[in-house]
């Protein structure tokens, strides 16, 4: 749906937002200074913490020779422990920072801030949504709703403060003017009670800068994010998208993900061309005590790799290949996130790109 800002302005009257300054968040292939991450210590989302340990570690060198890693850990005994791994998989300190801060959990896509771009005054910006644990499922981690000003008393960045609950994941832009989300998340009564269709639509275009906004249904069974989009779709150019598919039609996620690509497939941008929309496949079932949202779609892009996750499935390579061919220019590598999944996230949700300031 392309949005009306006569809407916004009649109803909402908002004065001070990102799109009236001019910024807008930039897709996630274009160049980024830095990723930010938060080292693993949660035993309740990861029994198993030294083997999501080394996925960090994997994951940290396949990334800082093309971006800065900012690592938050919790104090200087476990970022003397860090330092011993990374010297032990021979990775440079020169490409990290370390953050001393309090933390719950690793859950950085989502509790992190949506950072902006104005390139025209060669600007970084920042919002700061509301974090609610994902409706509230998650007293114990509610606290992590701190983390974007402690990460602004170092940046110094122009920040809003919309009266929104939004988590990073729930949202996916092409960088031009569209962005991608669920009904299931996005209009769920456990986030914004009382706030219409309408009005979310208003909230996106004012503080992402977009003007489309593509609505798909539900997200994958298992996820208790309520339907995030970056484990369905995801945007890796203006117009192409890639789509989480089940083949099996006897699986749980068959329907809902059939029509999401039959959404996607009716769908243009926001200047009306039609999308591509490239299927992915999914990693069947994965879990011990029930399923895990396990998809290859929680990739990373970064500056000069895409770091999908890959679950010892048969459908891995499958899905490495694919993620190739539509990134010719940078390396894929596939990370084992058997581990990390049992925590209900994997590499897209643990991260958030820093993007660069064009010169």
């Amino acid at each position: 749906m392309n949005i009306n800002r006569s809407y916004f302005a009649e109803k909402l009257r908002f004065e001070d937002t990102p799109f009236g300054h001019g910024y807008h968040m930039p897709a996630e292939w274009e160049k980024h200074d830095a990723i930010w991450l938060s080292w693993p210590y949660n035993l309740d989302s990861f029994p198993q913490i030294e083997e999501v340990e080394k996925t960090y570690i994997t994951i940290i060198k396949a990334i800082c020779e093309s971006e800065m890693v900012n690592l938050l850990v919790k104090d200087e005994m476990m970022q003397a422990e860090v330092i011993k791994m990374l010297a032990k998989s021979k990775i440079t300190l020169k490409r990290i920072r370390f953050h001393l801060g309090d933390y719950a959990d690793v859950w950085f896509r989502d509790y992190g801030p949506t950072f902006l771009v104005d390139e025209s005054r060669k600007k970084l910006a920042m919002v700061n949504w509301m974090f609610n644990a994902w409706g509230e499922k998650y007293p114990e981690l509610i606290n992590d709703n701190r983390i974007p000003s402690f990460m602004n008393e170092d940046l110094n960045l122009k920040c809003f403060k919309p009266d929104l609950i939004l988590e990073g994941g729930s949202i996916d832009v092409n960088g031009n003017g569209t962005v991608l989300t669920t009904e299931q998340c996005l209009l769920n009564k456990n986030r914004n009670p009382g706030i219409s269709k309408n009005e979310i639509e208003a909230y996106l275009r004012e503080y992402l800068g977009i003007t489309k906004v593509i609505w798909l249904n539900q997200g994958i069974v298992g996820d208790d994010t309520d339907g995030h989009v970056d484990d369905i779709a995801r945007f890796a150019s203006p117009t192409t998208v890639f789509c989480a598919y089940e083949q099996d039609r006897e699986d749980e996620n068959y329907s809902m993900l059939k029509e999401n690509y039959e959404i996607l497939n009716s769908e243009v941008d926001q200047d009306g061309n039609r999308l591509k929309v490239i299927k992915l496949p999914m990693p069947g079932f994965i879990g011990r005590n029930g399923r895990l949202p396990a998809s290859y779609a929680n990739f990373y892009i970064g500056n000069e790799s895409v770091l999908v996750p890959v679950f010892e499935h048969d459908n891995d390579q499958t899905a490495l290949k694919i993620i190739q061919e539509i990134f010719p220019n940078r390396r894929v590598v596939g990370i084992n996130c058997i581990e990390l999944v049992q925590g209900l996230g994997t590499i897209h949700c643990i991260s958030l790109q820093q993007p660069s300031i064009k010169q």
